[in-house]
């Protein structure tokens, strides 16, 4: 059973996010997700105009007069989320924590793509593969899979995005639309994901809270390592340690984007302090002028 407060933030972000779609990006959705081309409809009988490239010559060898094959755009399109629930998403210092803004923002995506009747499946992962939802076409579908998105139950555990990305090669054949949300606390995972981005049409979602970027100045502040539990007391009333913190976390983040940069995976950041409709909006404009 449901308790009344998770039905509650269900129909909230229902509500949030449906209006969100129609309002923001309408449209933009399917100019740029296109499904996988075309798909093969009938051969039927040559009729003066048609392509001549389009003769099946198999065909009109055996029939003794030319046929074609007839094409139609696939508009269907399969997206995937895959959602790093590790321990260190239950952080946030603005209001929600990491892992509620990946919760909506994939509600975002998945309102967004059975509007355009598109299928679209789920999987949780911390250091292994935690659920897998198939892809599906439906609002029952997506209301399920916010709820499981909300629902999971965070625990001391880390991260290991081969493991998800592995599992997502053996489970979802055709091409794909992947979105992998997570703040990308983990290591060597690029390889793996340049072998899935050459099958599958790979976004990386970088899930970020403003005090992993520049720390206040709060005085002692003892810090706690959620995957690995690992204590330090820091003193951040020196300007010269936050000045550190902040360039060493800006270093880090300059490199995330170079290294999906390098392995031609498109990136859009998130902060738990700012909307993000602006970045999922400018991620689709950049996307769409590129096409």
């Amino acid at each position: 059973m449901l308790s009344p407060e998770l039905v509650k933030k269900i129909k909230q972000i229902q509500i949030h996010t449906s209006r969100m779609v129609n309002a923001s990006f309408a449209g933009q959705y399917e100019s740029v997700f296109k499904g996988r081309g075309m798909q093969f409809e009938e051969v039927r009988e040559y009729t003066p105009g048609d392509d001549v490239r389009t003769i099946d010559w198999n065909v009109t060898a055996r029939a003794g007069k030319p046929y074609i094959k007839r094409f139609v755009e696939e508009r269907e399109m399969t997206l995937m989320l895959l959602v790093d629930m590790s321990a260190s998403g239950n952080f946030g210092t603005r209001g929600r924590l990491k892992n509620e803004l990946a919760a909506e923002f994939c509600a975002v995506l998945a309102f967004a793509a059975i509007r355009n009747n598109d299928k679209v499946g789920l999987m949780i992962f911390t250091d292994q593969v935690e659920l897998y939802i198939p892809p599906k076409k439906g609002t029952t579908h997506v209301l399920r899979l916010i709820r499981e998105l909300l629902c999971f139950k965070i625990t001391d555990k880390k991260t290991h995005i081969p493991a998800a990305l592995d599992y997502l090669a053996k489970v979802i054949r055709k091409r794909a639309t992947v979105f992998l949300v997570s703040d990308f606390i983990a290591t060597d995972y690029l390889r793996t994901l340049s072998l899935v981005n050459k099958r599958h049409d790979v976004i990386a979602v970088n899930v970020q809270d403003p005090a992993e970027t520049a720390l206040p100045k709060v005085g002692l502040v003892e810090f706690q390592d959620a995957e690995t539990g690992q204590v330090r007391l820091i003193d951040a009333s020196s300007s010269a340690f936050r000045k550190i913190y902040e360039r060493e976390n800006t270093r880090r983040h300059n490199e995330l984007t170079q290294e999906f940069r390098s392995i031609n995976v498109d990136t859009i950041s998130i902060d738990t302090n700012r909307p993000y409709i602006h970045d999922l909006v400018k991620f689709f404009h950049v996307r769409h002028r590129r096409a």
